[in-house]
């Protein structure tokens, strides 16, 4: 699928987004050269934001839309190691995100010890690396927890893509990328936020999986 094409139909289907077509552009863009590099998406938000950084991982370590084969080469070592056709049917090709929104026995030991307030901070300082990208959501772009993180991921040399309602909040400032949508109001925010990493999870998609796929087919017939 083009990606033009992908946030045309976007606008089409959400056209109070017109305004953040350059923003998912530039995410995607982002996001393109974190994975091409080998790198990881990390991701953090609190309560339905929480849940959208679990949506977003999952829909990026396994196939959302499209079919993805695993490179060959992997499979013959697959083989080597006495993978039948069961597992290599199942193994996909995967984009590597973690939300830092689970990992619920480091959360509640570190609460327990230390302020809440950076425990996504932490967890950034202990998993990121220079090159990786953090999605930080808030609708507000006010949340403390979230900002610490983005203050981390500033200082490691983690590009930060921050979500958010349409003024942006104070995560702006950190923002390497804001996506700003035109709602204030929590649950209209969340609901502008859902169609716009679904968009963005499957322009990733096509352009690591199904393009990678038609570079193979054109070398083949060299």
């Amino acid at each position: 699928m083009d990606d033009m094409y992908a946030i045309e139909g976007l606008i089409q289907n959400y056209p109070q987004l017109e305004g953040n077509k350059g923003q998912v552009l530039a995410a995607f863009a982002m996001l393109c050269k974190c994975y091409a590099g080998k790198k990881k998406l990390l991701l953090c938000g609190n309560g339905g934001s929480a849940a959208d950084c679990e949506h977003i991982a999952g829909e990026l370590m396994k196939e959302y839309r499209v079919r993805r084969r695993i490179p060959p080469e992997f499979a013959e070592k697959l083989k080597q190691h006495g993978a039948g056709e069961e597992m290599l049917e199942n193994i996909v090709g995967a984009l590597p995100a973690i939300s830092l929104a689970g990992h619920v026995s480091f959360q509640t030991a570190f609460c327990n010890d230390n302020d809440a307030e950076y425990a996504f901070a932490q967890q950034l300082y202990a998993l990121g690396e220079a090159g990786d990208v953090l999605l930080a959501i808030s609708t507000s772009g006010n949340s403390g927890n979230v900002i610490h993180a983005a203050t981390v991921a500033k200082a490691m040399g983690i590009a930060v893509i921050a979500m958010t309602g349409s003024s942006g909040g104070a995560i702006r400032k950190l923002a390497d990328v804001l996506i700003n949508v035109p709602a204030e109001e929590t649950a209209r925010v969340q609901e502008l936020h859902l169609p716009i990493y679904h968009a963005l999870c499957g322009m990733l998609e096509d352009y690591f999986f199904s393009k990678a796929k038609e570079k193979q087919e054109r070398k083949a017939a060299l």
